[in-house]
């Protein structure tokens, strides 16, 4: 599932020169938002001439705990109902079509095979999209909702499999433990108990690179090979690997929490709540489908 979801290359709302936009910061005895350390002040060039998936976003962190940066007072800027409103649409097409696959896409023994072919075909699309948004200049609502369409489709075969043939009632469990991540990131993040700068980004970029790696390994073994690969996807360590899965997912959740928070005191244009919604959305799936699978392993040991 996460090879599809571009999690190592995030996009970020404050891309100056610095290294990663760490070397940044608003000048002392200047306006609250400056031209140099916020991209949204600059008069001239082109702000979102580089990739904004490949930056990081957390730009001000190291200085920024003292009073943050105060959003300029024009219209057209993102806000944190901005972000709330898109991620909501972008999750309510993704639930829709997953509901919709659920009920239309039987699992039984005469159906099973036709159905997790839609949704596999549904997840490469997805894939396709996803890797198309990360890369663009700027968010396209259009493409994002298309995303979380199809999405959508992929969520609801997997879930309906695993709940109707492995684990009953495992998708609300799993949708519930995401819903406990997600509130428990947010409390934390918001009570400061979770510091996102420099070192942080840099940890959790380098341990999502090397888990995707070993779930791509343990992947093409298992294709090549017969079986469970490599083991990392099934029995204790399964397990293990179950659960870093969800914890990586919950960093990235305070790393999208990070970038939302600095496009609002930056000054972010609106249009930017969409790459919010998507990379909030991106996480949550990982999230769901950590869970998703580790209750899959826990009821295959009982």
């Amino acid at each position: 599932m996460r090879s599809r979801n571009p999690v190592f290359s995030r996009r970020g709302f404050s891309r100056d020169n610095g290294y990663a936009g760490f070397n940044t910061a608003p000048q002392a005895g200047g306006p609250a938002v400056a031209t140099q350390g916020n991209p949204y002040a600059q008069p001239t060039g082109a702000p979102y001439a580089q990739n904004p998936y490949a930056q990081n976003p957390y730009a001000q962190q190291d200085l920024q705990y003292g009073a943050p940066p105060q959003a300029p007072a024009t219209t057209g800027r993102m806000t944190i109902d901005d972000v709330v409103l898109r991620t909501a649409s972008t999750l309510g097409v993704l639930i829709l079509t997953a509901a919709l696959s659920w009920a239309l896409l039987p699992v039984d023994d005469a159906n099973i095979s036709r159905s997790y072919g839609i949704g596999i075909g549904a997840a490469l699309i997805g894939m396709v999209l996803a890797f198309v948004q990360s890369f663009k200049r700027k968010a396209s609502p259009a493409l994002i909702l298309t995303y979380a369409a199809f999405e959508g489709v992929f969520l609801g075969v997997v879930s309906n499999i695993v709940d109707n043939r492995i684990a009953d009632g495992a998708a609300m469990q799993a949708v519930i433990g995401t819903m406990a991540v997600f509130a428990g990131v947010l409390i934390a993040y918001k009570a400061g108990w979770i510091r996102v700068n420099r070192r942080f980004y840099g940890f959790v970029m380098a341990a999502a690179l090397g888990f995707i790696l070993l779930m791509t390994v343990n992947l093409l073994f298992a294709v090549f090979g017969g079986g469970d690969g490599l083991g990392f996807r099934s029995g204790a360590l399964g397990v293990v690997f179950g659960v870093i899965g969800i914890i990586l997912g919950a960093c990235f959740l305070a790393l999208d929490f990070k970038q939302v928070e600095d496009g609002v005191a930056y000054g972010a244009p609106r249009e930017e709540a969409w790459l919010a919604a998507f990379g909030l959305t991106l996480t949550l799936v990982w999230i769901y489908m950590e869970f998703l699978r580790l209750i899959s392993i826990l009821n295959s040991n009982d």
